[in-house]
Order: C-alpha cells, then structure tokens, then sequence
C-alpha cells in the first residue's frame, strides 16, 4: 500500500524497534514497518473525514481475530478510511478498539471485531482529533499503554521513556511519577493516573504533591485554606496497603480508579489541590501565595521526554497564564515539593526543582497522556 502521508514512513521506521525487540511469546502479533506505515496512514487520513458532522474518535488494536475476546464481525470488512469514520461511534467509549488484521483487500487490511482487550504488547493507533493520532503499545499486564509517537499533521514527536525529569538533581518526590511502570496498581503509578484524570476532565487544575515531614508547604498558601481536609482522605493510601488476598475480595481496581477520579475532580475547583506523598488529600481550593523573603521566579528550564529536544530556558509567563506561573513559584519556594498543572487546552506540565541547575524545571507530558 502506497501511502500519502509522508510522517507515516518516518514514524513506523522510528518506533517498529518497540516491537521487535520483545520475545515472541510475548507479543500476539510484530508489525512490520509496512504494517505501521500503512495504519497510520489510513488513520490520518479518516480523522480528516466526518460522519454526520462529527468528527471520529477511534482506536485499532493490530491484532489476529483469534485473540479478541468481544464481537467478531459474521464477515470481516476491508479497512478503509471511510469505513473507519463509519465505525468509529462504535467505539468511541474508553477501553474498546477497532480489531484490524492483514487479509488480502486492495488496503491489504480487514476490520475483524470490537475487543475490549488487547494482548500484552500490541500495537494500538488512537485517533484522538483531526490530524491527531497516537501510536501505543499495551504493556504487559494490559491495563496501560505506553505512547510511542504522537502525530499532529507535519509535527512528529517520538517520545522518549527514558527521558529523565530533572536529570541532573531530581527532587525526591518525581520518584513517585514513573510513566514506565509495567505493573498495575503500582504506587509509582498513582500520580500518572491522576494527571491523566485531570487531563481528561478538560477543565484545568493544579495538585501540589507536598512531603509529609514537615508543614512549610503552609508558608507558600493563602490561610485559610477554602476546603481544608480533616482528617485527611486516605483512601488511596488504604488500598495500596491492601495484601494481594485483600485486593481479589474486593473490586480493588474498580475502587482505586472511582478514588482517582475524585480527587481529580478535586482540581477543577479554583485554587490547587493538596495531597501528600502518601497520596492523602489534605486540601483544594488552595490559593497559591509567594513565600515571604522569596523571589519572584522569573526563569524556568523547559524541557519534553521527546527525542531530539534540548533544554530551554525561557519565563514562567511564555508557557503559560496564571495557574503556570502559581505552580512554578510554589516549587521555587518549595523545592522539595513537586507541582502537576492541567491546562485547558490539553497541555499538562510537571513542576519541579533542579538544585543542580539552580531553577524550576517545567517538564511537557502531555504527549504521555494522550
């Protein structure tokens, strides 16, 4: 299949490695640079189309129809970009997927099913908005995928999993937000699902992840506090704690993902949201005060886990309004603490300090959390 979309070929070549390198008993089907190429392509090119004026939102799991586990089609249908804007209302809901396999149609694909799994390390396309698409793998427990490239048009950005956050002199608490994690439920996990979350609500928000030793987190917040938690919702903290016995009696997943969403919601509220590194909710509505004696933060080093980007250092105000500016100030003042800030506009930064480098670094994610 020849393609028309040039940023097809220069992807499927970067990140088809993901791919190959894991064993094959791992892996239900590798795709082949070819068979990335030409998914990407099809998905540009039906995320420009529409269906009744609306525009498609759909994801294709590269998989054999054997492995899928929900609704097989009596006759599979050749994977085309118009059938793919008819499909996409189908699946549009979280968690279900277009089920795509080889076969012999002029596009050389077939759409086989609808499957709400999706075997361990497969390749996953997302149409998220015209011109957007996601390419992903799931992980090896299925609950989690892992954005290889993100395409927006002409801008292409690999991402890079190992792009350390304040490489030189990360504050203690960035520990806690791993985008690497392979296991579900892990607590180096919780913080990557609550930006998710407060991504995903499309309203912004801000969390300041404080330490639990101390209380000087109070010196850089207008008191009182608007919402005060007393005591402190520890929910998370409850269920982490929970043996293996424990979690398979209850409806731990279920329950640890309402208990994310809530405290997400928590953000939406103006002001920020405070928990702890134990991921106790102690306040939101919080507004953000420069701390007395302290400076106002006129520099940042921006940084984006993509491949190819160079540290820039730039103002607080060239990233972002007002929330942006409140966050890098609070971890200016406080540098053990870290700061999570959601934009309205999809964007979604990570605050925190870099003692070696003397200043606030300003990490972009949101290419991890489309």
């Amino acid at each position: 299949m020849l393609t028309g979309y040039p940023a097809a070929r220069i992807v499927a070549e970067a990140v088809v490695y993901h791919f190959v390198e894991h064993p094959p008993e791992l892996a239900a089907a590798r795709p082949a640079v070819t068979d990335l190429e030409s998914l990407i392509d099809l998905a540009f090119w039906a995320s420009l189309l529409r269906e009744e004026l609306n525009t498609p939102r759909v994801s294709l799991a590269f998989m054999p129809p054997s492995e899928g586990t929900a609704l097989l089609f009596a006759g599979s249908i050749p994977l085309t970009a118009p059938a793919l804007t008819k499909l996409a209302p189908a699946v549009e809901r979280p968690g279900l997927h277009l089920g795509v396999w080889r076969d012999d149609t002029a596009s050389g694909y077939c759409i086989w099913g609808v499957s709400r799994t999706v075997p361990p390390l497969s390749l996953v396309i997302e149409v998220v908005a015209p011109g957007l698409i996601v390419v992903k793998h799931s992980r090896i427990d299925a609950a989690k995928y892992a954005n290889l490239a993100v395409l927006e048009g002409n801008r292409i950005r690999i991402l890079d999993h190992d792009a350390p956050m304040a490489p030189n002199c990360p504050a203690d608490l960035l520990a806690l937000l791993r985008f690497d994690l392979t296991q579900t439920g892990d607590s180096g996990g919780i913080l990557v699902d609550l930006a998710a979350s407060m991504r995903q609500h499309g309203r912004g928000g801000s969390l300041l992840l404080v330490p639990a030793r101390n209380q000087t987190w109070r010196e850089s917040i207008v008191l009182p506090v608007a919402y005060s938690v007393s005591p402190p919702f520890a929910k998370i903290a409850s269920l982490m704690g929970m043996n293996e016995q424990q979690r398979e009696a209850r409806d731990w997943a279920r329950s640890l993902d309402r208990t994310i969403q809530t405290i997400a919601g928590l953000t939406m509220v103006d002001g920020a949201t405070l928990i702890s590194e134990n991921y106790d909710v102690l306040a939101f509505g919080a507004k953000i005060t420069r701390r007395d004696g302290q400076p106002q933060v006129q520099q940042l080093l921006v940084t984006e886990p993509v491949i190819g980007n160079r540290p820039v250092i730039m103002h607080p105000g060239e990233i972002g309004g007002t929330r942006h500016m409140s966050a890098a100030q609070f971890v200016q003042d406080q540098p053990d603490a870290i700061a999570l800030v959601a934009s309205q506009d999809g964007r979604f930064t990570v605050f925190a300090w870099s003692g070696c480098d003397g200043m606030v670094q300003a990490h972009r994610v949101e290419s991890m959390l489309l």
